[in-house]
């Protein structure tokens, strides 16, 4: 029984984004191991309080990893 644990800044994706991150990891178990996996692959999104997520020593705020997603660096 597969577990995908995603962890995500909070206040990044929304409810939308966050049904299609788990679709598309579900999707992505059943290429890998076949459709009887489906019903038993269990995605957890885990969200993490902004600036609580470092990366290279250097905290991350949603607003950073917003503009990431619109590609370009935040202000």
């Amino acid at each position: 029984m597969p577990l995908i644990n995603v962890k995500l800044i909070e206040g990044v994706f929304d409810e939308a984004d966050k049904a299609e991150i788990v679709t598309r990891l579900t999707d992505a178990m059943v290429a890998i191991e076949g459709e009887a996996m489906r019903s038993v692959t269990w995605v957890v999104i885990d969200e993490v309080k902004s600036g609580h997520w470092a990366l290279g020593g250097k905290p991350l705020t949603a607003a950073e990893v917003r503009a990431l997603r619109r590609g370009r660096a935040a202000a």
